[in-house]
C-alpha cells in the first residue's frame, strides 16, 4: 500500500512511522498546558515520536451546564498560540463554525472537525479552504467507509493534508466501542488514520452530568490499534487525570505515557 502522509506544520506525518497527538482535553491553564507540552516534547524527543499539540479553548458539546468548557477562543488560542512558539510543536485546535475556522486558522497547525460534526458540509469546506492540515474525526454514528465522503468533501475544497480519526462507534446506551477491523478501512481512504484511544473509551454522560470513561482500556485499545496499523495516537494526557476539568475518567497520567509510548513502538517494530 502506498504511503500516506499529511504535513502538519514542520512535520511530515507518515504511515508506518508512530506519530503522537496528545495533550489536555481542554485548557485549563496556560501552566497547565505548559507543563503538558514540556513532558510530552521531551519524551517524544526521546522515542523519536513525531509530536503535535493538541487542546481545546471550548468544549461545546457537553453532558450539561455546569461542565467546564474552557477559556473560550480568545484566551484560548492565544495559550495554544505561545505554546506553538515556546515549544517548537504543531498545535491542534477544534472548531465548531466558519467564525471559529477564521480567528484559529491563522494561529495553529492542524483544524480539527469534531465528530459530532463531521457531517457539517460548510465547516468541513471553511477548514478546508485555510491551508492548513485538516483532523477529520470520524462521527460516532457512522460506519468507517463513510468517511470517505467527509474526506472527499475536505479534499474538494481545497484541503491537501488530511488526516482521519477514529475515535469509537456507539454502542448502546453510555458506551462505545472500537472496531479494529474499521482502521484498513479508514487507511484505504489513502490518509493517515490516528487513533483516539482515550475518546473511545469514555461513558457518554455516564456520570449523571458529567462523561465517564475507563482510561485504563485506552492503554490495551492503543496498543490494539498499533498493532492493527494505525499511524498515529490521539491521546488525552494530564498530569492528575482524578482533578482534571474535563474527561479525566479516560484521560492517561502523564507519568504513564512513555512506557505507553515504548510498548507501541516495540508492536510497531514487530509488525
Amino acid at each position: 500500500m502506498p504511503k500516506r502522509s499529511a504535513r502538519v506544520g514542520h512535520l511530515t506525518l507518515t504511515s508506518g512511522k508512530l506519530f503522537l497527538i496528545a495533550g489536555p482535553c481542554v485548557i485549563e491553564s496556560s501552566d497547565l498546558c505548559r507543563r503538558v507540552a514540556a513532558h510530552v516534547k521531551k519524551v517524544t524527543e526521546r522515542l523519536g515520536i513525531a509530536y503535535v499539540f493538541k487542546a481545546s479553548y471550548d468544549k461545546a458539546n457537553r453532558t450539561s451546564l455546569t461542565a467546564f468548557r474552557g477559556p473560550g477562543p480568545e484566551e484560548g488560542l492565544e495559550v495554544l498560540s505561545r505554546i506553538r512558539e515556546e515549544f517548537a510543536v504543531p498545535v491542534l485546535t477544534d472548531v465548531h463554525s466558519q467564525a471559529e475556522v477564521d480567528a484559529a486558522a491563522p494561529l495553529v497547525d492542524c483544524l480539527q472537525i469534531p465528530a459530532f460534526l463531521c457531517r457539517q458540509t460548510d465547516l468541513v469546506q471553511a477548514a478546508a479552504r485555510q491551508g492548513k492540515a485538516v483532523n477529520l474525526k470520524k462521527g460516532q454514528f457512522l460506519a468507517p467507509w463513510d468517511m470517505k465522503n467527509v474526506v472527499d468533501k475536505a479534499a474538494e475544497s481545497g484541503a491537501k493534508h488530511i488526516l482521519v480519526t477514529e475515535r469509537g462507534t456507539s454502542f448502546g446506551y453510555n458506551r462505545l466501542v472500537s472496531d479494529m477491523t474499521g482502521l484498513p478501512v479508514l487507511a484505504g481512504l489513502g490518509r493517515p488514520v490516528v487513533f483516539d484511544a482515550t475518546h473511545s473509551v469514555q461513558q457518554p454522560g455516564g456520570l449523571g452530568t458529567a462523561t465517564g470513561g475507563n482510561r485504563d482500556m485506552a492503554v490495551l485499545l492503543a496498543r490494539a490499534a498499533v498493532a492493527s496499523g494505525v499511524d498515529g495516537l490521539f491521546l488525552e494526557v494530564h498530569p492528575d487525570p482524578d482533578k482534571a476539568l474535563c474527561d479525566g475518567p479516560n484521560s492517561i497520567a502523564l507519568k504513564n505515557l512513555e512506557t505507553l509510548l515504548e510498548s507501541c513502538l516495540a508492536i510497531q517494530a514487530a509488525l
